[in-house]
């Protein structure tokens, strides 16, 4: 499936469609059962044209599990919800339980994981504040053996419905998304910049959003960590741009007759150095 979206604002990247399947696709990249790894570097290589597959063995990270849908898996963190909420924010150092799983894992894990572990990541001030979080965040049950990332020209419109269309833009881009959100909208607030993780701001966010009365796009990959791992693939300027299928499918249909065609949005890529 060709984007108009996507040849309107002139993205560099595949759009990717996250797709809920029962088998996976011959030659589908997919992380070595219990290997750590960012879901957003799987991410990465589907908007350079591949197409990748996870389950629940798979998925790379607590917070990738989280991310795709495979349940409350900061519960298999190394000392389970309470550690990772002082690993995201002040660290696990200063507590009892935390020091003696840190001891366990000693020789086992990273350099830089024993690190965050112990002296937080701190993205959040405090373990409470983490807490709340994980309370709040839409933790979901995918129906589904596998969750697949594909280019969205692949796609058959006659197959599987995808969940999410995800776009890499820069900010001119994203300044044309959010517009184009708001196009055929009534209220001004179509698009929403969560604090998650890259995977969940594609993943269980706008899986959420599908269900709503009104569905907005999700704005992400503001997390920086996984910012460091799909530099080197995709380069620094992007943020990601995440549509549930239906309201993917209205923007498709509202890029005609809209700024995009007019001379302000022409002008505007054109002048890019």
């Amino acid at each position: 499936m060709e984007s108009r979206i996507a040849k309107a604002v002139g993205l560099k990247h595949h759009p990717v469609a996250l797709v809920l399947a029962d088998e996976k696709p011959e030659k589908a990249l997919q992380f070595k059962p219990g290997k750590w790894s960012c879901v957003m570097f799987m991410f990465a290589n589907a908007a350079r044209g591949k197409t990748a597959a996870f389950d629940a063995k798979t998925y790379g990270c607590w917070g990738g599990g989280v991310g795709l849908g495979f349940g409350n898996a900061y519960v298999d963190f190394p000392g389970g919800v309470g550690c990772f909420a002082h690993f995201l924010s002040s660290g696990n150092a200063g507590w009892a339980k935390g020091r003696e799983v840190a001891q366990a894992m000693e020789g086992r894990a990273g350099k830089e994981f024993t690190g965050n572990f112990l002296e937080g990541e701190r993205y959040v001030k405090s373990p409470a504040l983490v807490e709340q979080w994980i309370g709040e965040i839409p933790m979901t049950e995918i129906p589904s053996r596998y969750v697949l990332f594909r280019p969205l020209a692949e796609i058959d419109p006659d197959g599987p419905t995808p969940e999410t269309v995800v776009l890499l833009a820069d900010p001119d881009q994203l300044s044309a998304l959010v517009i184009l959100a708001n196009y055929g909208r009534e209220g001004f607030e179509n698009v929403s910049i969560p604090w998650a993780a890259g995977c969940q701001t594609i993943g269980i966010l706008p899986y959420r959003e599908a269900r709503s009365a009104k569905p907005r796009a999700v704005v992400g990959l503001t997390d920086i960590s996984a910012r460091k791992y799909v530099r080197t693939l995709l380069g620094s300027e992007f943020l990601t741009f995440a549509m549930p299928w239906k309201m993917f499918l209205e923007m498709e249909r509202d890029v005609a007759g809209s700024f995009l065609e007019r001379p302000t949005w022409r002008s505007l890529q054109e002048s890019k150095p």
